[in-house]
């Protein structure tokens, strides 16, 4: 059986363009509000317009997660806009904040703004990267560790953790997962860093049990939709 994915204090969740890091983040505070934690999740990514924690706030507001977004008037726009609640929540994270950074090493920038606030946090935070071992710019141990060293110089933060979210879209297998929980694994081994996670959407979660992964897995609901496509229910996620 494996550890529960456990998470307190600040967590940071960062990731090269395409790694599905925000959806990832979106279902890890779902995750550990359902293991009956306080949640709070702020967005971000003042970069990507498309694809934003801001995107799922009125689902995330309906399980009872606290959400902090630019102001009303910006939330669709594309501008660099901090909202000064952010430094707030690092100061006095709760049970658990997550912040979703934007994406790759311009994304992580932001981070470096709010140095002062993560000095002074305690816990120390926590850096997760999301890795898809089928994007181009991390389909290598090397790959992922050359982003890895661009993200942490941009934050003026060190990664401390991994996660892997080895998928081909609606074309993902368990083949797929293992494929990518295996680079994950030589990716652990390299870093010295723990792989806290694999993911797997839901409808291939029960098959990724024959795998035998040795760190967790978190179900994927997907949230981030095109237009045409209704998002997965997050109601389904119960504690377990």
């Amino acid at each position: 059986m494996c550890a529960e994915i456990r998470l307190r204090g600040i967590v940071i969740i960062v990731g090269n363009y395409g790694s599905g890091k925000t959806e990832v983040a979106i279902n890890l505070a779902v995750h550990q509000h359902g293991q009956g934690c306080r949640v709070r999740l702020a967005d971000l990514d003042l970069v990507n317009p498309y694809f934003r924690t801001r995107e799922a706030r009125h689902v995330l507001a309906g399980r009872g997660i606290d959400i902090i977004l630019p102001p009303q008037g910006f939330l669709q726009a594309d501008l660099p806009i901090l909202d000064p609640q952010v430094a707030g929540l690092i100061r006095q994270p709760g049970d658990l904040a997550i912040l979703d950074a934007g994406g790759d090493a311009v994304g992580a920038t932001v981070l470096a703004a709010l140095g002062n606030a993560f000095q002074a946090a305690l816990p120390s935070p926590q850096m997760l990267q999301v890795v898809n071992p089928f994007r181009p710019n991390t389909d290598t141990v090397e790959r992922c560790l050359a982003m890895r060293r661009a993200i942490e110089s941009a934050a003026q933060l060190k990664v401390t953790g991994w996660i892997g979210n080895a998928h081909m879209m609606d074309e993902t297998t368990p083949v797929h997962i293992q494929q990518g929980y295996a680079l994950m694994q030589t990716l652990a081994e390299v870093s010295g860093l723990p792989l806290v996670c694999m993911t797997a959407d839901e409808s291939l979660a029960n098959r990724t049990k024959a795998l035998r992964m040795s760190c967790p897995v978190l179900t994927i609901r997907r949230q981030l939709m095109p237009p045409w496509r209704k998002p997965a229910a997050l109601s389904s996620i119960k504690k377990e």
